[in-house]
């Protein structure tokens, strides 16, 4: 059955356009800053839809002074070749997650994947607009990047797999489940009793089909995208972890931006972000429905057992110590002990 609801959503959303297309042709001269910007999602999601909106108000905003070109879908590489490309100036922007690629240089800024830490978007954006996000911020500045203010939402994660539904951590047991490559994320999983794989995510729909693997876990956006619902029967809705991308610019290219044209790239960056996250939280909801119409089977999920299962395995108290005292208190103060 094909998703008429969400492809006419993601049409609309598409609308915008490539960038090269969408803008005007009234500035006689060409940009004096090119900023390319990689990103690991497809020119559909809101993601890219709403950086080509800002890539427009951008360039209308500094006359033309200033662009940017969008290259989303992983056409510069794997997120780990963009991050490369962007510690050595090939790229100039990069938007990465901190539970992923960015964790092996900066490890703080996985912490905002600890799993079943965030209860809902009111908790989320507490810490990552308040202190914590700050504190992250600063780490990721020390780590040679200019980073903007907002952190822009890749949505909260659920498990989906081919055959039952997961209710209690018990379900998972022994699962073979795909994670991405990520430290963080094996953990998670082996202390929930699974049997995680750390797989790129290009291969996860075939490691599905051939039964490589028996589930996977992603939000309603990208299990829509990427048509992993024509492999997958169950979704649980178990929200355990969040993930978001944080905009990294190279440090080099933005020193050479004059201070005002500066300011008015991080203003419109940062309200692209604010309508991303409220685009993002309304989607994966309406996608639930587009994916039930599919024939995907949803169930909502306790997240207290699995809580439980984690403190009893020593996922909270591991990752404390590999965090480190003051990111977890930061985290703790927003969302409660984790213990």
């Amino acid at each position: 059955m094909t998703l008429s609801i969400s492809r006419r959503r993601f049409a609309t959303l598409a609308g915008a356009g490539a960038i090269s297309a969408a803008l005007p042709l009234r500035y006689a001269h060409a940009a004096e800053h090119t900023f390319k910007i990689g990103t690991n999602v497809p020119a559909s999601h809101p993601l890219n839809v709403h950086l080509t909106k800002a890539a427009e108000q951008v360039k209308e905003q500094t006359n033309g002074k200033f662009e940017f070109q969008l290259f989303p879908n992983n056409q510069l590489g794997a997120d780990s070749d963009m991050l490369s490309q962007l510690r050595s100036g090939a790229l100039e922007c990069f938007l990465n997650s901190g539970v992923n690629v960015l964790s092996t240089i900066i490890p703080a800024a996985a912490i905002s994947g600890v799993g079943f830490a965030f209860k809902d978007y009111p908790a989320l954006w507490s810490a990552m607009d308040g202190k914590l996000g700050a504190h992250l911020r600063q780490q990721i500045t020390r780590g040679g990047f200019v980073v903007m203010d907002k952190i822009w939402d890749n949505g909260f994660r659920m498990i989906t797999n081919s055959s039952k539904p997961i209710v209690q951590p018990e379900d998972l047991k022994n699962m073979k489940i795909r994670v991405p490559v990520s430290a963080l994320w094996l953990s998670l999983f082996k202390s929930l009793g699974a049997s995680p794989t750390g797989l790129n995510f290009a291969e996860v729909y075939s490691a599905l089909q051939t039964k490589v693997v028996d589930g996977q876990e992603n939000p309603p956006a990208i299990i829509s995208a990427a048509k992993l619902f024509e492999v997958q029967k169950y979704c649980s809705v178990t929200n355990h972890m969040w993930d978001g991308w944080w905009f990294l610019i190279n440090r080099r290219a933005w020193g050479q931006v004059p201070a005002d044209i500066q300011a008015t790239v991080s203003r419109v960056l940062n309200s692209a972000c604010e309508a991303e996250r409220a685009d993002v939280a309304a989607q994966n909801i309406a996608l639930q429905k587009d994916l039930a119409a599919a024939g995907m089977i949803f169930n909502d999920v306790n997240p207290a057992p699995f809580r439980d299962a984690l403190s009893k395995a020593g996922f909270y108290k591991e990752w404390r110590g590999k965090f480190g005292d003051e990111p977890w208190a930061l985290l703790e103060e927003a969302v409660g002990t984790l213990a």
